[in-house]
């Protein structure tokens, strides 16, 4: 099954599938109609706040629930299952926003956190399902199959979505309201029908240990502490964690809380939308740029770039004043987005032992679920005490400078000898065990 196309191609379509909520509902449509129409649009202040709380809210929900869902992916045969429920419920609750009235803002942050657990949680058991579809061999190139298709399917919904919310005449609305709404039903229908084929193609293996809710738990929060307990003798690994968890919470805020910026500081929705569209079609090719460019000074090097070249980007944010600068923010997020993530990935592989390699990236992923609760609430508060949203976005420079700081302190090689020799003795008291 591993060497047939049909899964691989199945397996990466789901990322085609709820790319659309990333782009249309959380990036691009919910910020700006959240802010104009439920919520009140003559108070921006208040309405950043209460964003950024929902944010926060829905990955403290999916970190704290990981361990859990991260057993239950390991031990059970229900990978695919969870997927569905998760992935079911967040398309309900998404297509759902559509039915909610002007000034229900309370209910639009309910459905809207809902959703992105379910966009989240779903998002856990796909990644799971990686190694059931590919071989060593091909793994990165499966991986980066899905990777590819979900900027090109997020954006080309969205670009589909944009055309209706600016010509909305066209296709019989009303107003531009009712063509937001009904994109928020389109990407529901989308995220459905192009999960269909992993749900039909896609197998995984069957396991004879069952594990229930209660074992569950246990498993999940006993494999935590085995790995911070893991994490004692890997100070490398631990540094670059929290580092990680920093700047990669900046990067998440910029992506998250960049429109709801702009609408505070009176861009037009077509120039807030055309920005997103910006990055989304520019951040592909320049994450494949990026990683040429981590062959030829090292990741290290290349991440700590990223990170400049985001301190760079909340600067000129702060003194943003005209609508051509939003544009030119967006070409800057779009060549660093996709690059700094991805070296990351590969940079932290570095470091930890291959062996417990599966480990110690659950407890990766994890944090990169709890990334966005500091920098949303950070804004938010930093936004409603002073008053500026310009203040608000500036704040986000504590989370960048830290982890940047911490970074250029890892002794990247240190850590891979560190790395190497914890599995070249595992593999020694292995094999002095095994003699008679």
């Amino acid at each position: 099954m591993k060497n047939n196309r049909l899964p691989k191609i199945s397996w990466a379509l789901y990322d085609w599938a709820n790319s659309a909520f990333a782009t249309t509902v959380m990036a691009g449509f919910f910020p700006i109609f959240f802010k104009s129409y439920w919520a009140n649009p003559d108070d921006p202040v208040q309405s950043t706040f209460y964003l950024g709380l929902a944010n926060s809210v829905a990955s403290i929900i999916i970190a704290a629930l990981a361990p859990i869902l991260g057993a239950i992916a390991d031990k059970g045969s229900v990978r695919k299952k969870l997927l569905m429920a998760f992935a079911f419920f967040g398309i309900i609750l998404t297509g759902s926003l559509r039915i909610l009235e002007q000034g229900l803002w309370e209910w639009a942050i309910l459905f809207y956190v809902s959703a992105t657990v379910g966009w989240t949680g779903a998002n856990i058991f796909y990644d799971s399902l990686l190694p059931t579809v590919s071989v060593r061999k091909d793994v990165d190139i499966v991986s980066s199959l899905g990777y590819s298709l979900g900027y090109a399917g997020g954006g080309l919904l969205f670009l589909l979505n944009v055309f209706m919310f600016i010509n909305y005449e066209w296709f019989g609305f009303a107003t531009s309201a009712g063509a937001i709404k009904a994109s928020f039903l389109m990407v529901a229908v989308w995220w459905a029908v192009f999960t269909i084929p992993l749900i039909l193609f896609v197998k995984e293996p069957k396991t004879r240990e069952k594990i229930g809710f209660l074992r569950a738990v246990k498993a999940g929060w006993k494999q935590l502490r085995l790995t911070l307990a893991d994490l004692k003798h890997f100070k490398i690994v631990a540094m670059f964690l929290l580092a990680y968890w920093l700047y990669i919470d900046g990067v998440d805020t910029i992506v998250r809380m960049a429109v709801d910026y702009g609408k505070s500081l009176n861009f037009s929705d077509f120039t807030l939308i055309t920005a997103l569209l910006m990055v989304q079609f520019i951040a592909f090719p320049a994450a494949l740029a990026y990683g040429w460019l981590a062959g030829r000074i090292g990741p290290k090097k290349a991440v700590l770039y990223g990170i400049v070249g985001y301190i760079f980007i909340t600067f000129f944010g702060y003194f943003m004043q005209q609508e051509w600068h939003f544009y030119f923010l967006a070409a800057m997020v779009g060549l660093f987005q996709g690059g700094i993530q991805a070296i990351s990935r590969s940079l932290y592989s570095r470091i930890i032992p291959h062996n417990k390699a599966a480990e110690f990236f659950g407890f990766y992923n994890m944090l990169g679920k709890f990334a966005a609760v500091i920098g949303p609430v950070l804004m938010g508060s930093v936004t409603v005490i002073t008053g500026s949203s310009r203040v608000g976005i500036l704040s986000i420079l504590v989370l960048f400078i830290s982890g940047g700081l911490l970074l250029w302190r890892v002794d990247i090689q240190k850590g891979e000898e560190y790395a190497d020799k914890y599995l070249s003795e595992k593999i020694q008291n292995t094999s002095q065990a095994g003699r008679p």
